[in-house]
C-alpha cells in the first residue's frame, strides 16, 4: 500500500511539474467562484498569481496540482477534480474524474451565484431566518440528508454553546426544534442554552415541553425543578 501510495503520488508530481503552471485570464475569470459541494457546504476556488487555491473544510488555502488546463488533483480530498461547462448558460462547474475506466461521473458541483448561501453560513453571519429556511428547503428536498440530522445539529449546538456564543447555540437548537418538533431532546437542548444564556422563564417553557413530549425525562425533570425554585 505504502508503494502505490507514493507511485501515484510520484505520477502527479510529474505531471503537475510537466504541466504548463500558468492559468489563462479567461480560465481564472470562469472559474473563480464558490461550487455546492454538498448540500450545506461549499468549495471557494481562488488564484493568486495565476495559481489556483481552494478553501474547503477549515483550510484556507489548499494548492491543487495541475493535470492540464482543466485537470487538478486535489491531494486533501484525494480527487481528482475537472472544470467544464454547461454548454446550456455557460456556467462553469467542477467534476469529480472517476478512478476507474468507464465509470460515469457520479459528482458535479454546481457554482453558487454571488448572493447565494449555504444555510451554515447564514448561521454564521447570524441570518438565522435564512438559515432556517435553507434547512427546511433541505429537509423538503432530502428528509435523510445528513446536514440536517437532528444528532448532528444538536452536537453543533452544544459546540457552540461551549463557545459562549449563547445567541448562535440557541438559534441552531430552535432550528432542530422546527425539524423535529416531536423530539424531546431538542427542547431539552433549548432549554439549557436559554438556561446558561440567563433566560429562566424560556428555559422552564422548553424543558416543559420536553417533559410533554417524553415524561421520563429525569434530566428535564431535575433542571426544572431547580429552575422553578430559582424562578
Amino acid at each position: 500500500m505504502k508503494f502505490n501510495y507514493f507511485l501515484l503520488f510520484f505520477v502527479f508530481s510529474f505531471l503537475f511539474g510537466c504541466s504548463n503552471n500558468s492559468n489563462n485570464p479567461e480560465f481564472i475569470k470562469k472559474s473563480t467562484g464558490r461550487y455546492l459541494y454538498n448540500s450545506d457546504e461549499m468549495i471557494q476556488v481562488y488564484f493568486e498569481e495565476n495559481e489556483m487555491y481552494l478553501a474547503w473544510r477549515g483550510a484556507k488555502k489548499i494548492k491543487p496540482l495541475k493535470v492540464d488546463d482543466s485537470t487538478f488533483f486535489v491531494k486533501e480530498m484525494n480527487e481528482k477534480i475537472q472544470f467544464l461547462t454547461n454548454p446550456a448558460n455557460q456556467q462553469q462547474y467542477i467534476s469529480l474524474v472517476p478512478k476507474e475506466e468507464n465509470k460515469p461521473i457520479a459528482y458535479n458541483f454546481k457554482k453558487l451565484k454571488e448572493d447565494e448561501k449555504v444555510p451554515s453560513e447564514y448561521l454564521e453571519n447570524k441570518e438565522f431566518d435564512k438559515a432556517l429556511e435553507g434547512y427546511l428547503a433541505i429537509k423538503k428536498k432530502d428528509s435523510l440528508d445528513s446536514s440536517i440530522d437532528e444528532k448532528y445539529l444538536n452536537s453543533l449546538g452544544y459546540k457552540t454553546l461551549q463557545e459562549k456564543n449563547f445567541e448562535e447555540a440557541k438559534a441552531i437548537f430552535k432550528i432542530n426544534a422546527v425539524l423535529y418538533p416531536n423530539s424531546s431532546n431538542v427542547y431539552d437542548s433549548l432549554g439549557e442554552a436559554y438556561m446558561k444564556s440567563g433566560d429562566t422563564l424560556k428555559a422552564i417553557e422548553n424543558y416543559k415541553k420536553s417533559l410533554m413530549l417524553d415524561s421520563g425525562n429525569f434530566r428535564a425533570k431535575q433542571q426544572l425543578k431547580k429552575l422553578e425554585k430559582k424562578a
